[in-house]
């Protein structure tokens, strides 16, 4: 049964098999959104029940080409609009499934934990398969440019030139004896199997001691804190990241910090490789409008040995003979006034801070990066001792470490 609604566009209504209201479980339309069907019941004063679904033709005509009733996925269901007014018919409250809410575009708009609630979005993964997605992953570039990327220090541009000279696995890579390496890929291959398994979160704990330990050496007003994935909650990553600073630290010890820890991780043995990059924040003039850009601040690239008996865990996976696992470690140093961005920059993920920025930049004329928030209407700098105020800046309510799984 068709009808037109205010915009000319058809809406149909599918029923069981009497016109009673309320055994009415599906409601097809074509081109319309759910907030046009919402209006339309209204103007019909229909009845629904809390059951009712509201879907795309799409799903019809998959039903009948199975000749049966199809399961509804996020592709059939229609939006509706997050400040459609409420119906004056009691009948329809509570009828949205919560699927059918609008999303923002932006994932800092967004609470996103490690729970995955879009059961119904991956159907494809655990019953199913896409076409395009399985020519990817059996592409053998693809699968050549993923092998070789596992190797710490080795991107893009080189698994390219890997390629293209022929290579398929990292024992040929290895040993091709006109290969020339950097450092930092030899020491990938030195320690490929510990970096390429997966760190736990008693590994990063127990690695989250040893830096403290060190840092307050030198610094005892230092403020550690752990970032990325763990402090996301994430369970297991693949590195462990810190940002160290504090509110009494000068200019001269901040550039002394990182070197004096390091060194006295080598003097203990437990260093197994290290790359410094030494602070630019001097030369920056205004936050950058790249998304991706990298920070100015001091950081270090490490790979440290951490002994088995420091993880208060049976998880720690134990080599036969072996006492100790590599684990990839990245320090950064800030300044303390900068504490707030950089923190909200290295926690992540990647997906929520390219969408921070990007409204910052679209929704509110500013600039947002680990530095720091500029105004571009006002043409200031926007101070923020937390990320709380930073949110508060962008007009965005807070959203917790945990939510940011984007």
């Amino acid at each position: 049964m068709q009808r037109q609604g205010h915009s000319g566009k058809k809406v149909t209504r599918a029923y069981h098999d009497k016109h009673d209201s309320d055994s009415v479980t599906h409601i097809v339309a074509e081109n319309n959104s759910g907030s046009d069907v919402l209006e339309w019941l209204q103007v019909q004063n229909i009845k629904a029940s809390s059951q009712l679904e509201f879907l795309d033709i799409s799903w019809l005509i998959e039903c009948m080409g199975a000749g049966k009733p199809v399961q509804t996925t996020g592709k059939h269901q229609l939006v509706v609009r997050r400040d459609y007014p409420p119906s004056s018919n009691p009948g329809l409250q509570n009828t949205l499934p919560q699927t059918a809410q609008k999303l923002s575009q932006y994932a800092c708009e967004r609470r996103t934990t490690l729970n995955n609630w879009n059961h119904v979005f991956t159907e494809i993964i655990e019953d199913g398969e896409s076409s395009e997605v399985k020519a990817v992953l059996n592409d053998e570039r693809y699968q050549s440019f993923k092998l070789f990327t596992s190797v710490f220090g080795v991107g893009l541009k080189t698994s390219e030139k890997w390629f293209q000279m022929g290579f398929r696995t990292l024992s040929k890579v290895r040993s091709d004896k006109s290969l020339k390496f950097t450092r930092m890929q030899k020491a990938g291959f030195l320690y490929y199997e510990d970096l390429v398994s997966s760190v736990t979160r008693a590994e990063a704990e127990a690695v989250s001691m040893l830096v403290k330990e060190a840092v307050r050496t030198f610094l005892p007003s230092a403020l550690v804190t752990l970032t990325g994935g763990f402090r996301r909650g994430k369970k297991i990553g693949h590195d462990v990241d810190f940002l160290i600073t504090s509110p009494e630290v000068t200019e001269e010890k901040e550039q002394q910090l990182l070197h004096q820890v390091t060194n006295l991780w080598e003097k203990k043995g437990l260093l197994l490789y290290c790359d410094h990059v030494e602070s630019t924040f001097e030369k920056l003039k205004l936050p950058s409008r790249k998304v991706d850009a990298l920070d100015h601040f001091q950081k270090c690239f490490l790979i440290l040995k951490l002994d088995h008996q420091r993880v208060n865990s049976d998880q720690s996976a134990q080599q036969e003979g072996k006492t100790w696992k590599a684990i990839r470690v990245d320090l950064v140093m800030c300044p303390y006034e900068r504490r707030a961005f950089a923190l909200l920059g290295w926690t992540g993920s990647r997906q929520f801070e390219r969408d921070l920025r990007r409204y910052a930049t679209h929704e509110r004329k500013m600039i947002l990066d680990n530095h720091a928030l500029y105004d571009k209407a006002k043409r200031i700098f926007l101070k923020a001792e937390s990320e709380e105020e930073i949110f508060a800046h962008l007009g965005l309510d807070y959203i917790e470490p945990w939510e940011r799984n984007a």
